[in-house]
């Protein structure tokens, strides 16, 4: 039996995948800046759609917003994928949901029920599990490359993350706690990888409304009341899941839909509100 500890190996990564383009050129480091300012430097000198860097560690592991991402070594997963698509700039928000569907099946086909938050948070049971910070060159009207960056709590101690978070860590959880058993990371690695392919292909080839029906039924938000901020606005209302652009649509008292297109939420109601 192989040990659940081992470090990220390339054989046991590819004994396990089953994509075509995603992990066709793979880079994996002991501990690195950032697994997405790795992957940007290469993408620079022209990597090939498909590349991805795992990392050990990282030291300034990055979320959203400018946040940091907790990134001990030999513990979780830190991964980079770039991808080449031919795409407007105003589409880049749909390359979130993407992502967080392809972990979200991930982790539900490990045992564990996983749930979205707009717009990058993949929870189980409430308790943020990993995220994803998508960063995106753009010159005029055109789309360099996209990276998607994907941080994910697989074995790391619960005493771990109290320890480097304080209080916030009530709100952290790993898949190790929620299932009560080791997380193979090569294996998992491989599954997130094969099944962000999937997706990636279900948006090139179906579309917006593919991604965001896949969405709803992961939502963790949808019926719920929230407050949103964006900048220096705050609005309130109930969620009704994600627009085609991945925006995020809450309905206000009056009844009217207003569109959220970055920023950040939280649940403001005690009950969920059903959609009629």
């Amino acid at each position: 039996m192989e040990c659940t500890s081992d470090r990220l190996s390339l054989e046991l990564l590819r004994r396990h995948l089953t994509t075509e383009t995603v992990g066709h050129h793979v880079y994996i480091f002991g501990t690195v800046d950032s697994t997405n300012r790795v992957l940007a430097r290469l993408a620079d000198r022209g990597a090939a759609e498909g590349t991805v860097v795992l990392a050990e560690a990282q030291t300034a592991g990055r979320g959203r917003q400018g946040t940091s991402w907790f990134s001990p070594e030999g513990a979780n997963l830190y991964a980079s994928i770039l991808f080449r698509p031919q795409l407007a700039p105003r589409e880049l928000p749909l390359f979130a949901p993407i992502a967080s569907l392809a972990l979200a099946e991930t982790v539900w086909l490990e045992g564990a029920p996983a749930r979205i938050k707009w717009p990058n948070d993949v929870l189980v049971r409430g308790r943020k599990l990993g995220g994803v910070l998508v960063e995106a060159p753009v010159i005029g009207d055109r789309v360099l490359y996209v990276i998607l960056g994907i941080g994910v709590n697989l074995n790391v101690e619960p005493a771990e993350l109290t320890a480097a978070l304080g209080e916030p860590a009530e709100a952290a959880v790993s898949l190790r706690e929620a299932l009560g058993r080791d997380i193979d990371r090569n294996v998992f690695a491989a599954a997130l990888l094969s099944r962000l392919e999937k997706w990636h292909h279900t948006f090139a080839t179906r579309g917006p409304d593919a991604v965001r029906a896949a969405w709803q039924a992961r939502d963790a938000l949808r019926g719920r009341r929230l407050e949103a901020r964006s900048g220096s606005a705050i609005c309130e209302g109930w969620c009704r899941g994600i627009d085609a652009d991945g925006s995020l649509v809450l309905e206000d008292d009056a009844g009217q839909a207003r569109r959220i297109v970055s920023g950040a939420v939280r649940v403001i109601d005690v009950h969920p509100q059903g959609d009629d």
